[in-house]
């Protein structure tokens, strides 16, 4: 039975300070025992807002790695440095580090390669940009990312692997897909994890959406049979709003 779960991107956004006091306005709250709650927090926040969740239902994810193991790349916080602070979840492949940072599918599959073997657990994001829904490639591009940022993996490591579809020309746009249109994009990533690793294998890989999710719209998503949970971007920086998208199951 694949876990419902509602992730929690903070971006760029929140002092530390502030953080730490979102973090305990959402572990404060009434969180549904089926629903796996994650707090994707910058880098500087992750060791303390472990220690906030430490106890309760929600777990924290790294928004990044690095694409390297360890060395001379300043700037950059690699696998094992997160695994290192407690940390259970990284957010890999979002649109923002794919079109802002040049992030390739190349890259991204060995970040994907140098999280599991750290023991994390990858979110990964797939989705097109407008150009390509309204041209009638986006089933095209959603398996080539399928293909080339996650498809090298073998069964056990990929069963380990959240996917979060992310139409790109939904986010922070206050745009949102159609349910309909979520629910078609969701069941065409299911069957390529099928085509790829079974029914059975389909059947347990959680697919969040992402792109303009709120508390007024999240029901109406969640209650597509493809639609896991949700990826969540400006709407996770309230906690009353955030909530409302985890009871929205």
């Amino acid at each position: 039975m694949r876990k419902k779960i509602v992730a929690g991107n903070w971006k760029m956004n929140n002092t530390l300070q502030e953080g730490i006091q979102l973090a305990k306005d959402v572990c404060n709250k009434t969180i549904p025992q089926d629903v796996k709650v994650i707090l994707g927090t910058p880098f500087i926040h992750l060791t303390e807002v472990a220690k906030v969740v430490k106890g309760t239902p929600v777990a924290v994810a790294a928004q990044n790695c690095a694409d390297k193991a360890a060395g001379a790349y300043t700037g950059e916080v690699s696998a094992a440095m997160i695994k290192s602070a407690g940390i259970e979840y990284v957010i890999l492949g979002h649109s923002e580090r794919r079109a802002y940072y040049g992030e390739t599918n190349t890259i991204l599959a060995e970040k994907v390669k140098l999280a599991l073997e750290n023991g994390l657990l990858p979110i990964f994001c797939i989705g097109e940009v407008l150009e390509e829904r309204e041209s009638g490639i986006l089933f095209d591009v959603i398996k080539k990312q399928l293909e080339e940022g996650l498809f090298f993996l073998g069964a056990d490591e990929f069963k380990k692997v959240v996917i979060a579809y992310e139409p790109v020309w939904a986010i922070g746009t206050g745009k949102v897909a159609t349910p309909a249109q979520a629910q078609e994009m969701h069941a065409y990533i299911r069957q390529q994890v099928a085509a790829k690793y079974g029914n059975t294998m389909a059947d347990d890989t959680t697919i969040l959406y992402g792109g303009s999710c709120k508390a007024s719209n999240a029901g109406e998503l969640f209650a597509n049979p493809d639609v896991d949970g949700g990826l969540i971007g400006g709407a996770s920086l309230k906690a009353d709003e955030f909530l409302g998208i985890v009871n929205a199951f």
